[in-house]
C-alpha cells in the first residue's frame, strides 16, 4: 500500500557491493521492493554482478559496474559515471565496500542526499571510518552500533539514526502453524527431539564452531539435534570439528536457504554464538516464527530480543553459561512454550517491515527538506 504521496516520489539508489546471502543483502532487496511498491523510482547498484540473492531483486532494475564478475567486491569501475546517468535523489549504502565509496560519492555529487549506514559488528576499514563522516547522514540498524559511532567514531549524534532490521521473512497472520514434523523426520528428528537452530553464512565471526562444542557438551542420553544453515569459508573446519567431537550424527549441515521458513517451523530453539553481530536477522525471524533463543551477548543482540521473556543474552565465550541456559529450553517444553509465545509478539511488531521501510523514507524526505539547514535535528529511531 502507498504511504507517500504522488508528488513526493523520489529516485532511490541502494548501493550494494554484491548479492550474496547475508543478511545485510537480504535487507537491502526488502527495501527496495518496499520503496517500489510506495511508489518511488528505485535502483540497485552492485558492482559484482549476479550473487546468490540476485534472482530475488527481480523485477526491479539492477545496475551493475563489472562487466564480468571479477571477485572484487569494492572495485566499482565507472561509478561516477553510472551515478550521474541514474541521476538519484537518494543512495543508500549498504554493504562495507559501499559505505567505503559513500564520501567519494557525496563529494562528487553535492545535490544528492548520501545516506550511509553502519550493519556490523566487525572493526571497521579506514575508508569506511572517513566515508561516514563525509555523507549527509547515518543510519545505525542498532542503539549499540549508533552508540559505536557517536562514541568511538566521534560523530555527532544529530547526524545518526538507530533504524532496526525489518522482518524479511515474516511468517503468516493468524495463529501460528504447526510443528514441520515431515521435514523433521526428512533430517533423523523425531517427535521428541530438541532441535536447536543456527542460520546464517558460516564465517569465523558467526562462530558456528562454538555451537557445535556446546551442543557436543549436552548429555549424549539427550535427544537433540544441532542445524547449521548457510554456506561459507568456515563450512569445512566446522564439519571437521563436528567429526573430531564425535556429533557429525547430531549435527546437520543444510547449506545456503532461500527461505529459511521451514526451518524455523521445524526447530526447537534459536542459538546464536556470532562474535560480530550488530543485529541478528536470523533472531529476529526466529522469533517471530515463535522460537525462543539463546545468544551470546554480541553487538545488538539484546535489541534483538527480551532477555528473560523470549530467550536468554549469555556473557561472549561464557560457553558454560550457554549450556546452563540453554538446558532449561531443552527440558521443559512449557518453559519453551511461553518463552516462544512471547517471542512470536516481541518480533512481530518491533520489527515490522512496513514500519522500517516507512522510517527510510520520512529520514529520506526529511534530509531532502532541511539540506539547505544543516543545523536541523534529523536523528531517528525505530
Amino acid at each position: 500500500m502507498r504511504v507517500s504521496p504522488p508528488d513526493a516520489a523520489m529516485k532511490i539508489c541502494l548501493f550494494q557491493d554484491y548479492l550474496r546471502s547475508g543478511g545485510t543483502e537480504r535487507q537491502t532487496i526488502l527495501l527496495a521492493h518496499a520503496f517500489h511498491a510506495d511508489g518511488h523510482a528505485v535502483n540497485v547498484l552492485t558492482c559484482r554482478p549476479g550473487g546468490a540473492l540476485a534472482v530475488t531483486l527481480a523485477p526491479l532494475p539492477q545496475t551493475v559496474l563489472q562487466p564480468f564478475d571479477l571477485g572484487l567486491n569494492g572495485f566499482a569501475p565507472g561509478l561516477m559515471r553510472t551515478l550521474r546517468a541514474v541521476s538519484p535523489e537518494v543512495v543508500l549504502c549498504m554493504g562495507r565496500m559501499a559505505n567505503c565509496h559513500a564520501g567519494r560519492i557525496q563529494r562528487a555529487l553535492p545535490r544528492t542526499t548520501v545516506v550511509g549506514t553502519l550493519r556490523t559488528g566487525k572493526a571497521l576499514p579506514w575508508f569506511f571510518r572517513r566515508s561516514l563522516h563525509q555523507v549527509a547522514h547515518v543510519v545505525a540498524n542498532s542503539a549499540e552500533s549508533a552508540g559505536v559511532l557517536t562514541g568511538v567514531h566521534q560523530m555527532p549524534p544529530e547526524r545518526v539514526s538507530v533504524i532496526h532490521n525489518a522482518l524479511v521473512f515474516p511468517p503468516e497472520t493468524g495463529a501460528p502453524s504447526s510443528r514441520d514434523e515431515a521435514l523433521r523426520a526428512r533430517h533423523g528428528a523425531g517427535p521428541a527431539t530438541r532441535v536447536l537452530l543456527c542460520v546464517g553464512m558460516l564465517r569465523p565471526e558467526k562462530n558456528q564452531r562454538a555451537l557445535i562444542e556446546i551442543a557436543a557438551a549436552l548429555p549424549r542420553t539427550s535427544d537433540w539435534q544441532l542445524w547449521l544453515a548457510g554456506e561459507g569459508p568456515a563450512r569445512s573446519d566446522c564439519e571437521t570439528l563436528a567429526h573430531r567431537l564425535g556429533v557429525t550424527d547430531r549435527v546437520r549441515f543444510l547449506g545456503f536457504q532461500a527461505d529459511p521458513t521451514p526451518l524455523y517451523r521445524a526447530a526447537d530453539v534459536a542459538v546464536l554464538a556470532s562474535r560480530a553481530e550488530s543485529l541478528s536477522n536470523f533472531l529476529i525471524e526466529a522469533q517471530a516464527h515463535g522460537l525462543p533463543a539463546v545468544a551470546f551477548a554480541a553487538g545488538g543482540v539484546r535489541e534483538c530480543m527480551q532477555p528473560g521473556v523470549t530467550g536468554a543474552v549469555i556473557t561472549p565465550d561464557d560457553t558454560q553459561g550457554f549450556l546452563a541456559a540453554l538446558r532449561p529450553y531443552l527440558e521443559d517444553e512449557a518453559l519453551c512454550e511461553r518463552a516462544g509465545t512471547a517471542a512470536r509478539t516481541f518480533a512481530r511488531a518491533a520489527f515490522e517491515p512496513a514500519r522500517q521501510a516507512r522510517a527510510y523514507l520520512d529520514l529520506f524526505a526529511q534530509l531532502r527538506r532541511s539540506s539547505a539547514d544543516p543545523a536541523a535535528p534529523r536523528t531517528h529511531e525505530v
